[in-house]
């Protein structure tokens, strides 16, 4: 984190209108996962209009440099103070698409972070202290299926693991591999 010599003003102003915000709501949808997220126009509309009425603004600067993309969300007061942080990713696929879609996911994390917000969550369970379920994993069959489809395209092991963010093809939930069939094929027509 960078900062202005002083950040008073800007912390009275962010403590004011952290009181005011709430979470962004996960109104967008990830078909290849039958997930929901709060996209960054939500994390942006959640913020900016509480932001404003407190002085503050956020502006993000992107960079790109050797498959690694990094965002820097810069928040300013309207005295001159200001604070800084950067978030970093691997871009999965090395494309203008991929860069791009990085890019947007650092600033929605980051801009979140800077705020001092989460996107609401579907597991309740965690506020009232229940343990989450235990996720079932693929079957070596599915991870099978997987790999076969996965030979048919441009796509890599490694591509799909950082795409659907697990460490290892194992690790995958049952419950995502019809989404992660679903997009090696729609991702290799692309490329064929």
């Amino acid at each position: 984190m960078n900062k202005s010599e002083e950040i008073n003003e800007l912390a009275t102003a962010l403590a004011k209108a952290q009181g005011s915000i709430t979470n962004a709501t996960k109104s967008s949808a990830n078909p290849f996962f039958k997930s929901k997220y709060a996209d960054l126009a939500e994390v942006i509309n959640t913020v900016k209009p509480v932001f404003s009425e407190h002085g503050l603004s956020v502006t993000q600067l992107p960079a790109y440099e050797n498959g690694l993309v990094s965002v820097e969300t810069v928040l300013m007061h309207s005295s001159g103070q200001w604070l800084s942080s950067t978030i970093s990713s691997p871009v999965a696929k090395q494309d203008a698409q991929g860069v791009g879609s990085t890019i947007t996911y650092c600033r929605r994390y980051g801009l979140a972070a800077v705020a001092g917000i989460a996107q609401e969550d579907d597991d309740g369970n965690s506020s009232v202290g229940k343990p989450p379920a235990k996720a079932v994993v693929a079957t070596e069959k599915n991870l099978a299926d997987i790999r076969e489809k996965l030979a048919q395209t441009d796509i890599s092991e490694v591509d799909l693991c950082q795409k659907v963010r697990i460490e290892k093809l194992a690790d995958l939930e049952l419950s995502r591999v019809k989404g992660c069939l679903d997009y090696i094929t729609e991702a290799g027509a692309k490329v064929a």
